[in-house]
């Protein structure tokens, strides 16, 4: 096994064996280059047949717009995402048993609160260790 910072004596591709070059130079031109493919004609493209037409604009639902260029929303799609919202509302509200109700209270304190019942716990920790300590040390 060989040190990782060592030179080897077998390695001929060691990047200072060089003349090297100023910070300014270009570097030197690459000796073997890979040959770029010939365009497809239509003959070649038997199985593969893709339409490159145009592209569809993001949020254009075919709507019309108002005079700051915002889109119109159908009443019918903000009636669905209402009620979508109002499911997703349910949801969240219902009771997921005694791990999920402890969660969402833990969720409800404030990080002052949290910090105080962290901190009683530890203390309620520390003198237990101390009352056994002393308790075995008699």
């Amino acid at each position: 096994m060989g040190n990782l910072c060592s030179r080897s004596s077998e390695r001929k591709d060691d990047n200072f064996a060089g003349p090297g070059r100023t910070l300014g130079s270009a570097p030197p031109p690459p000796q073997n280059r890979a040959t770029v493919p010939a365009r497809m004609g239509n003959s070649q493209s038997t199985s593969k047949n893709h339409d490159h037409g145009a592209g569809r604009t993001l949020g254009g639902g075919g709507g019309s717009s108002d005079a700051q260029g915002r889109a119109e929303i159908d009443p019918n799609m903000r009636s669905a995402a209402a009620e979508a919202a109002q499911g997703r509302a349910n949801k969240a509200n219902q009771s997921r048993g005694k791990l999920g109700d402890n969660l969402a209270a833990q969720k409800k304190q404030t990080q002052n609160q949290l910090l105080a019942a962290s901190s009683r716990e530890e203390r309620g920790a520390r003198d237990a260790d101390a009352n056994a300590e002393s308790r075995a040390y008699n």
